[in-house]
């Protein structure tokens, strides 16, 4: 049994939690100039690439069908999570309930028409059956297309893109744990701040530390596949918990108020789940086991120890009426 150990990618991740230890400020200018590379290259790609298109190879548009379709979107689906963790940042946030729709939303709609046109450049200029087994898709294609300088500068882009990608994932994961810490979901010490950068380092260390020996021996293809079957998930509990507490708690404060929420809230829980069943069944059985090993902890420590259940006055039992005689 071969083992391949990917040492490069365990380096990446170690430099970008050390990067994330020195605060927001630090993480967000690192991540704005490999944001700016990584458009610079996707620019490049789509000027050369544009003038080698062969239309014949957009015919049969849908080779798979709409089965072909729908399990691409749960493919590809890792590629929009991004967006997601943009909330996670709402506390250290200037203006939040202006700034988070406008950063979730229009982040969502460049990217999305981004990927539309790599998609349309890409699979004009080679045959798709050629990209399946592609480490580099777009490297692939300049290079097929007789342009080997350009693949390279592109190649390295590709560094810089999936670098900020591992940035941005790794900022959300450490706060999500520190606010469960702060609600009595996990220990009090995974609420801590560091006293010089204010930032969860605890929660970032593990993190850190746990994504980076995965990123050693982990199958990147199974590991797309759990992402977007959990994040999936999520979202599905998100949309169907916004309209519950509607009901269960009206008076609660409502910075972002859901227009239409009863709509927004089935629809998208309902196209989750419909995107979770183009996964594989493998990425289905081992969510299994990460949702049972999530609920044993929540039963175990988590329900007894939550802020919000214990803080919650009890419902008051009104005596029965007198009997009138």
């Amino acid at each position: 049994m071969p083992i391949l150990i990917n040492v490069p990618a365990f380096s990446i991740v170690a430099l970008i939690t050390w990067l994330l230890m020195l605060g927001v400020r630090e993480s967000a200018r690192a991540n704005n100039i490999m944001v700016a590379v990584k458009l610079i290259v996707l620019a490049l790609f789509i000027i050369m690439g544009s003038q080698h298109i062969n239309t014949a190879n957009y015919h049969p548009f849908a080779p798979n069908g709409f089965t072909g379709i729908h399990q691409g979107a749960a493919i590809v689906f890792f590629a929009y999570i991004g967006f997601d963790a943009i909330s996670t940042a709402a506390e250290e946030t200037k203006n939040p309930q202006r700034n988070l729709p406008i950063g979730i939303l229009g982040g969502l709609a460049i990217c999305t028409v981004i990927y539309i046109v790599i998609g349309y450049v890409l699979t004009g200029m080679v045959p798709y059956q050629q990209l399946g087994s592609a480490a580099d898709p777009l490297a692939f294609a300049l290079k097929a297309t007789g342009m080997t300088n350009i693949a390279k500068i592109v190649a390295l882009g590709a560094v810089f893109s999936m670098a900020a990608v591992l940035l941005v994932f790794q900022y959300g994961q450490p706060r999500i744990f520190f606010a469960m810490a702060r609600d009595g979901l996990l220990p009090h010490w995974a609420s801590k701040l560091h006293g010089k950068y204010r930032t969860p380092y605890i929660t970032t260390i593990i993190t850190g530390v746990f994504v980076a020996f995965w990123s050693l021996i982990g199958d990147a293809g199974e590991t797309y596949d759990l992402t977007n079957i959990g994040t999936l998930f999520a979202f599905a509990l998100v949309c169907t918990g916004v309209i519950v507490l509607r009901y269960t708690d009206p008076q609660r404060p409502r910075p972002f108020r859901v227009p239409f929420v009863h709509f927004v809230g089935i629809v998208g829980a309902g196209l989750c789940l419909f995107v979770m069943r183009g996964l594989p069944h493998l990425a289905w059985v081992r969510f299994g086991w990460w949702l049972v090993i999530g609920l044993v902890l929540y039963v175990a420590y988590g329900y007894g120890h939550s802020t919000l259940r214990r803080s919650r006055p009890p419902v008051p039992i009104e005596p029965p009426p007198p009997i009138s005689r």
